[in-house]
């Protein structure tokens, strides 16, 4: 007999929700402890080992996370907690959010937050885990106070959204939409919680902006000037983008939705939430690669709105396919990790395959450099490199050269004034131009080195030569990456104190 039959009682929509916790629990545990480190997450590692008040390219709330969560341990498992726990977290938010509803659509939408492929693949602790966790409860609070017009609980889903606007700045994508209620079908009610909306938000707002303001408006250079060189028109991107939407919400719910208009439009808000930041992505999408990752907070608030638009017999359906789906992503997964990892040499290319011997076997690289860790000082040609060794050998390796606009919170970290004199050595994973090395050293030698059958190049230079370097390297960086316009009101700058006063 089926879990499912089309009056299912009240315990079989419970029991397979549980059974999908507990599975989808044990799978993504184990996959948190096996992944080794991404470069993204060794990025941020780097923010919570060395906290601050903010950092390069985003607002801080990961490094805080991260700050905490390494006092305890820094085990790759323990630092992707957060990660790991979301899907379950957010079905207990929705469970909880959806307690008056019938039990059909509070342990479906609840099941298909844990079968959703993203919920199932995604482990890694990035800015975008604390960014889910508020956006999702600003929406369900703001959800709940439109219904019962409760003043109290708009601030409170305020102060939510301050907490993913110290996240991420698509944020400001949940608060187009709280607009935008307000804006249909105005009202006083609707205006008076809008402000408080804005009123408890502002505060995380005003600490981005006084941050930035003392460190080169660094996040706003990032986000808004310096990473959109690539940004043209392409009828490809926007295509792409409808390509992920239905991998991530699978291909029953975005038909259901389609189909049925009527039954989705009718509800309170949620409409507003999940159709004002989606269109905006999608206009981006015209110029702009979307990112896999970026629609992440909206949808639970997607499979909430399927839930609330289709009858029980169809939820059952979409969570049987969903099951299907999770499983059939699973197996792959396991697939992928009973290969040995030379199996990927033939498939990725020598500099892509390199890059995964040094994520995935970053101990044997290390180890092959030998006694050159203690000789030089270390580092590599870009950030992804850079912060992935150096969260294996726990030590930070700075970036050199003029890299690219990402990621340059090395910026801060380093300063190349007081490696004056010193030999360096970098490590590569291409064969280096030597006109790149040879000006801002008294010498340079270079050899390569083979782990599992990758080659990197390892270029010591002896004697850095620190007023060459800031010619070459640091005063083009600052044309390029610290252009920041007379409008914004600048109290400090790292770069230009450090380097150029």
């Amino acid at each position: 007999m089926s879990l499912f039959a089309a009056a299912a009682p009240a315990h079989n929509w419970r029991r397979f929700y549980f059974a999908a916790l507990l599975l989808t629990l044990l799978f993504r545990g184990w996959l948190g402890a096996a992944l080794p480190f991404t470069g993204d997450e060794a990025y941020f590692y780097w923010w919570g080992r060395i906290p601050a008040g903010g950092f390069y390219d985003h607002p801080p709330m990961v490094g805080w996370w991260l700050a905490g969560l390494i006092a305890v341990s820094e085990a790759e498992w323990w630092l992707r907690l957060p990660a790991i726990l979301q899907p379950a977290l957010l079905s207990f938010m929705l469970l909880a959010f959806l307690r008056d509803d019938p039990h059909a659509t509070r342990w479906g939408v609840a099941t298909l937050v844990l079968l959703a492929p993203a919920s199932v693949l995604d482990v890694l602790i990035t800015t975008d885990i604390p960014l889910v966790y508020f956006s999702v409860a600003s929406a369900l609070v703001f959800l709940s106070a439109v219904r019962g017009r409760a003043g109290w609980l708009f601030a409170v889903s305020g102060l939510l959204l301050g907490g993913a606007f110290l996240s991420k700045y698509f944020a400001v994508l949940l608060g187009f939409a709280y607009i935008a209620w307000a804006l249909w079908r105005p009202a006083v009610w609707k205006w008076k919680a809008l402000a408080l909306v804005v009123l408890c938000a502002l505060p995380a707002g005003l600490y981005n902006a006084w941050w930035n303001s003392q460190h080169c408006w660094a996040n706003v250079m990032f986000n808004v000037f310096n990473r959109h060189g690539n940004a043209h028109l392409s009828w490809e991107t926007p295509l792409l983008y409808a390509a992920m939407m239905v991998w991530l919400l699978t291909p029953m719910v975005v038909w259901g939705l389609l189909r049925t208009p009527g039954a989705w439009l009718r509800q309170a808000a949620l409409p507003w939430l999940v159709a004002v930041p989606l269109s905006i992505f999608g206009l981006l999408s015209l110029v702009k690669t979307i990112g896999l990752h970026w629609v992440f907070s909206f949808v639970p608030l997607v499979f909430l709105l399927y839930g609330r638009s289709v009858s029980d017999l169809t939820l059952q359906r979409t969570i049987r396919f969903a099951a299907v789906i999770a499983a059939v992503h699973v197996a792959a997964v396991l697939a992928v990790a009973s290969q040995p990892v030379e199996r990927w040499s033939s498939l990725l290319g020598e500099r892509k395959y390199a890059g995964v011997v040094q994520t995935v076997k970053a101990d044997e690289v290390i180890a092959a450099l030998g006694d050159d860790v203690n000789r030089y000082e270390l580092m590599t040609d870009g950030y992804s490199p850079s912060v992935t060794v150096g969260y294996n050998h726990r030590r930070y390796w700075p970036v050199f050269g003029p890299a690219s606009s990402h990621a340059r919170h090395d910026d801060m970290l380093t300063d190349f004034r007081r490696l004056d004199g010193r030999d360096v050595l970098v490590l590569s994973k291409e064969a280096p131009v030597l006109t790149d090395y040879t000006p801002y050293f008294r010498d340079v030698q270079v050899d390569v080195l083979t782990v599992r059958g990758a080659k990197f190049w390892r270029i010591r230079g002896h004697g850095f030569d620190f007023a060459a370097y800031h010619a070459g390297v640091l005063e083009p960086a600052r044309r390029y990456w610290y252009a920041i316009p007379g409008w914004l009101p600048q109290q400090g700058c790292f770069f230009e104190e450090r380097y150029f006063r």
